[in-house]
């Protein structure tokens, strides 16, 4: 999988995924988190925020399983399950579902990485 380009903004997001580990920002202001990575709160537009782990533990929201895509890399890796998960600290994050199976709205996931990515599977789900 390739991963979007780094910058120095996030590459403590990206660093931290590379080594199995799911981070989300928080804000001092107002106390919500927010994903995706900015340097402001989107929802009180403070700079006071800073990278905290997450739990790794999200819900389905949606899902769309995607047949065919002619970017690349994805027209090689269809059929996949672009998903939006609600993270058990509140965020919405677009993502990706492995490991196969039913899915259902609302069901338990949890975060699994994936070439230094971020995607997400039923909880006990096969190792990638």
């Amino acid at each position: 999988m390739n991963v979007p380009e780094i910058d120095p903004f996030t590459r403590a997001y990206w660093d931290a995924a590379a080594a199995g580990r799911l981070l989300i920002r928080r804000c001092g202001a107002c106390g919500r988190a927010h994903h995706y990575p900015r340097e402001f709160c989107p929802h009180c537009w403070s700079e006071d925020v800073t990278w905290e782990p997450a739990t790794g533990r999200a819900t389905l929201y949606t899902w769309s399983v995607v047949h065919r895509n002619d970017l690349p890399p994805f027209g090689e890796r269809t059929p996949y399950v672009a998903a939006v998960v609600d993270l058990a600290e509140g965020p919405r994050m677009m993502t990706e579902v492995v490991g196969g199976g039913e899915l259902r709205v609302g069901m338990e996931l949890e975060v699994a990485f994936r070439e230094g990515a971020p995607v997400f599977r039923a909880p006990g789900g096969a190792a990638l």
